[in-house]
Parts: structure tokens; C-alpha cells; sequence
């Protein structure tokens, strides 16, 4: 169990944006806000290491308005 423990790190963000999260993951399939970040995160970094020249000007702007939607812009 000791290994688990550092295969993890605790992400601190904004209360605000945690009820945000909270409220867009209602009926999603996602069982917590955490699960909804790690996917969010490793479908962007998965987005990141294309080159953005492989990547159409519709996954572009679905990518930044995934992150709007999570207040990031």
C-alpha cells in the first residue's frame, strides 16, 4: 500500500472552480471531480504531444473550449 501512496500527489486548486467541476460532472459517468481531471488532463497532454500541425482547426478549438469550461480562459 506504501507504494500507492507515492505513485500520487495531492492538486490544490480554487474552491470556486471545484464546485464548478462538482456541478459539470452531475450525469457524466465521472464518479468524482478528481476522475474527471486526471481524464481531462491526460486527454490533453495526449492532445500536447501531436504536433498541432496534425491537429484540425475543429480539435483545436474543441481543446480550448474544453479548458474554458474549466476556467481556464
Amino acid at each position: 500500500m506504501q507504494q500507492m501512496a507515492k505513485d500520487k500527489v495531492t492538486l490544490k486548486i480554487p474552491r470556486p472552480l471545484y464546485e464548478r467541476l462538482k456541478t459539470v460532472i452531475q450525469e457524466s459517468g465521472f464518479s468524482s471531480v478528481n476522475e474527471f481531471v486526471v481524464y481531462i488532463l491526460r486527454d490533453l497532454m495526449s492532445a500536447k504531444s501531436k504536433d498541432k500541425k496534425d491537429l484540425s482547426a475543429e480539435e483545436i478549438k474543441a481543446i480550448q473550449q474544453r479548458l474554458k469550461n474549466l476556467g481556464y480562459f
